[in-house]
């Protein structure tokens, strides 16, 4: 295997940019304090973003996938354990498929 300088270049440059807009948003608001509405918004962000991750899979994963889902949030409410609401949704999934 060889080392190829330009995909080295892309992955810092890409690394560095990152870095950049992270550090310069922290920058920000320790600079400047954000109106309230921005405050509470920032505050739902990871919520929302999760969940925009999460609703298209369960969606085109169908029933299976649904059910699971269900399993999960329900195991979740009822004893406020991540681990144990992984499990109850990995044990649907698996059963649903035939386990």
């Amino acid at each position: 295997m060889s080392l190829r300088w330009d995909v080295l270049a892309a992955i810092i440059g890409m690394a560095l940019a990152t870095y950049l807009c992270r550090a310069g948003g922290y920058a920000l608001l320790r600079a400047f304090r954000p109106p309230p509405f921005v405050e509470a918004m920032l505050a739902h962000m990871p919520g929302c973003i999760f969940v925009a991750f999460v609703i298209p899979t369960l969606i085109a994963g169908g029933s299976v996938h649904l059910a699971a889902g269900a399993a999960t949030l329900a195991v979740m409410m009822a004893t406020r354990n991540i681990t144990a609401a992984i499990a109850g949704g990995v044990a649907v999934a698996w059963l649903l498929r035939g386990g």
